[in-house]
């Protein structure tokens, strides 16, 4: 009986670090599943009845929170490649809101995030540079210095 608990507990601990998504491959996988039951959705919805249309909305939504889940689980597994590199700035923290002016420092390039496919950041327009202020990410008009976007809390 207490080989069974013992077993029992061991494998709780275990189960949920294999289910969690380690590689980006996986990450990929789950998006392409939720891409294929979003066409079986809009083929459910064109020739199905009520009963496959609901079916394939549970599928939808099932296969939405498997993308969300994996996603946070592998931002949290690699959470040390968004750590990377030295953002603290020589200037105190200053919670910046959109409409702002920032002098050049708080924006040179050495705060510039080069690699926005990375962070899952849009593309920068025309004279617009993604910057990491602390932990918050600013899309700043670096001819004006204006911030133009702000993610609080963007990096942990």
């Amino acid at each position: 009986m207490r080989k069974f608990i013992i077993l029992g507990l061991l494998a709780a601990t275990v189960v949920p670090g294999v289910a969690s998504a380690q590689s980006y491959g996986e990450v990929r996988r789950s998006e392409r599943n939720l891409r294929e039951e979003q066409r079986d959705l809009r083929q459910a919805q064109r020739y199905g009845d009520r009963r496959d249309v609901r079916d394939a909305r549970r599928d939808v939504r099932d296969a939405r929170q498997e993308v969300r889940e994996d996603w946070r689980d592998y931002r949290r597994s690699h959470r040390d490649v968004y750590r990377a590199g030295n953002w603290r700035a020589p200037f105190r923290y200053s919670q910046w809101n959109v409409g702002a002016q920032l002098r050049p420092t708080y924006y040179n390039s050495r705060y510039y995030i080069n690699d926005v496919n990375r962070y899952r950041l849009p593309r920068p327009g025309v004279n617009q540079r993604w910057v990491r202020h602390y932990n918050d990410v600013l899309l700043v008009n670096v001819r004006t210095g204006r911030v133009v976007t702000v993610h609080r809390g963007f990096c942990w």
